[in-house]
């Protein structure tokens, strides 16, 4: 793909400075560029390193004056270069069709323009949408609907009865729709399984990392909405709702029928208690607690967690604690010696 920097600059509306004809061929860092690469720099102090970059444009805050090479000046150039760097990486669907030593069930619904790998197994009365990419050993159970412009890496699972919706991607060894973690304890206390007859619904565009997990709900559904992303190992809970455009970093987890609003995001390794409602906009530092609902635009950290601010002031006082602590001492052998005199 070759386009030149004046298409890119009406792409990410942006002001350019220098030759609008110059031609850019891909996107990297400002290290690695090369001649026909396209690279940005998003603090406006580190100018300097522009010097000695060898790419042929940059893209730059707004602030930028000016600059060795042919610059495009933008709000937010994390925005702009994700932008051009999508368009840069997008490669035609070719369709190849089902692999031989691919495995399809009885009365399913496929597309022609699909390609299914080696390996891969797809159950009874599946029904799959356009220009879908399922990878080696995918799983996919019976009943199971996928929309179109969806990505299975290797070895996903989606359980029966699930439903996807268009332009999702999966990463590769992620359960969907494994049973919910559900049991009611007899007078023995020993555990009886609650039958998770659920499923999963994911609409449009969202992204789920590798090793993650979505169980299916105990009835009803499990739903990870519009437009979130989930890192790497991360779990979600039976009859949980994840609100659009939200964020959900590695190793957290959401307990089961909690439900977060719209623009969440939760750090690395933050675990939700169940059956709590946590507002639009939260924002929760890693390794946080949560164990109870919280409203709109709160922003939290701690175990269990409490406002950023004030945890950011308690986090500077916990390396003095030692130094209290022997204060304190002297304070009280002092105290005890003026009760005696």
């Amino acid at each position: 793909m070759v386009k030149k920097l004046i298409e890119l600059a009406k792409l990410v509306n942006s002001d350019f400075d220098g030759n609008e004809e110059v031609e850019i061929t891909g996107v990297a860092n400002l290290e690695d560029a090369k001649p026909g690469d396209i690279t940005f720099l998003a603090d406006a102090r580190q100018l300097a390193l522009l010097d000695t970059t060898k790419a042929s444009a940059v893209i730059v805050p707004k602030k930028v004056k000016d600059a060795p090479l042919p610059i495009l000046k933008v709000n937010d150039p994390y925005l702009a270069i994700a932008i051009v760097h999508n368009l840069f990486a997008t490669r035609p669907f070719v369709a190849s069709g089902q692999h031989p030593k691919a495995v399809v069930g009885n009365n399913c619904q496929i597309s022609s323009e699909i390609s299914i790998g080696p390996m891969a197994v797809i159950g009874d009365r599946v029904i799959i949408g356009d220009r879908v990419i399922i990878h080696p050993g995918v799983v996919i159970g019976d009943d199971v609907e996928i929309g179109d412009d969806t990505v299975l890496h290797a070895n996903v699972i989606i359980g029966h009865g699930c439903k996807l919706a268009n332009r999702i991607i999966i990463h590769p060894g992620t359960v969907v729709g494994a049973d919910g973690f559900g049991y009611a304890a007899d007078q023995y206390g020993h555990h009886i399984k609650r039958p998770q007859v659920g499923f999963v619904q994911i609409d449009d565009d969202v992204e789920i990392g590798a090793n993650a997990c979505v169980d299916r709900a105990t009835f009803g559904y499990t739903w990870i909405k519009r437009g979130c992303k989930l890192d790497n190992l991360v779990q979600i809970a039976h009859n949980a709702i994840i609100g659009e455009d939200s964020i959900i970093v590695s190793q957290a987890g959401v307990a089961g029928s909690t439900i977060l609003g719209t623009g969440v995001i939760l750090g690395g390794q933050v675990g939700v208690s169940g059956h709590l409602s946590i507002g639009d906009r939260v924002m929760v530092g890693a390794k946080s607690g949560i164990h109870s609902s919280l409203p709109d635009n709160e922003v939290v950290s701690g175990y269990p967690a409490f406002s950023h601010k004030l945890w950011l002031r308690a986090c500077a006082v916990i390396p003095r604690l030692p130094e209290l602590f022997k204060d304190v001492r002297k304070l009280k052998r002092h105290y005890k010696e003026q009760e005696k005199s």
